[in-house]
This record gives structure tokens, sequence and C-alpha cells, in this order.
């Protein structure tokens, strides 16, 4: 009985002392949209590629509802992401030893008249990552998790600088 207490107890004061000094899971912090902006219509070439459903489960993470296109206040006008990945250095076999890992977008915000609010803008995430020209396989799928990873990124990019705008634009 009173190891659970004691459990309790210890369980309460972390994470009391999490909360208290600021510890947020990564992902998980708000942004304060105004809200005549949280009534939006995604225009995307692909709604159904990860990159499309990443942004809209953000958004809707932070208080935006996706409208039709008739019913919405604003249109979030989304471009293709790109993905790039280049070599940064080689090792002594000429292989590549370090690659950039680089993806953006460009987006921009209408209204529902279809005049330009937000002006096209471009996010962007760079990561680095080291290779092993002997695994490949590892490789493959580390770029794989990093891709995902930054796309996720990006999203957040979006979001936070289209909350900023539209904060900024209110009186």
């Amino acid at each position: 009985m009173y190891r659970l207490l004691a459990r309790s107890i210890f369980l309460l004061g972390t994470a009391t002392l999490l909360c208290a000094c600021g510890f947020a899971l990564r992902g998980t912090e708000g942004f304060a949209v105004p809200e005549d902006w949280k009534s939006m219509y995604l225009v995307t070439h692909n709604p159904n590629n990860e990159f499309s459903r990443e942004v809209s489960t953000r958004f809707a993470a932070n208080g935006v509802q996706w409208q039709d296109k008739s019913d919405a206040n604003y249109r979030l006008v989304l471009g293709r992401e790109r993905f790039e990945q280049r070599n940064l250095s080689l090792n002594s076999e000429a292989r590549a030893a370090e690659f950039e890992l680089t993806m953006f977008s460009q987006f921009s915000v209408q209204d529902n008249s279809g005049n330009e609010v937000m002006p096209p803008a471009e996010a962007q995430v760079v990561k680095y990552m080291e290779n092993d020209p002997r695994n490949v396989v590892g490789k493959a799928e580390e770029v794989r998790i990093l891709k995902a990873e930054m796309r996720t990124e990006l999203a957040q990019q979006i979001m936070r600088r289209i909350a900023f705008f539209a904060a900024s634009t209110q009186g």
C-alpha cells in the first residue's frame, strides 16, 4: 500500500517538475492561429501524398478545420515537395562519406475570393548524414526515416510561418 502511494507521489512530482521546466514532447507545440484563419481549404497537386497528409494533420492539430472550397475563409496553396541529396565529402575510396539532404516546398495563402493574402514563400529543411558505403540497406532506411522527419519539420515550419503571418495581420 505504501509502495503504491510512494510511486504515485513520485510520478506526480516528476510530472509537475517536467511541466514546470517547460518540457514538451517533440511536435506537440501549439501555434496560435486567429479564429478566422481556422477555416481553410487545401489546394495541392496530390492530396493523398505523404506531404499533403502531413500538412493537413499538422494544421488540424493546431485547430484548423479543413472546409470545402466555397466554405473556407482561406486557401493554402501548397507546392510540390522537392527533395535533393548531394555529396558533401568523399572518403579515401572516392565514395560519398557525407550527404546533405534538402527538402523544400513553396506555399501561399489566398482569401476565399482567390486574392493573394500571403505571398508565395518557400519553406526548407536541411539535414546531414554520414554514409557507410558497405551498408546500402541501412543507408536507404536512414534516408527514408530522415525524409519522414524532414516532411514533419517542413509542415511545422509552414504552420509556424502562416500562424505568425496571420497573427501579425490582426489588429
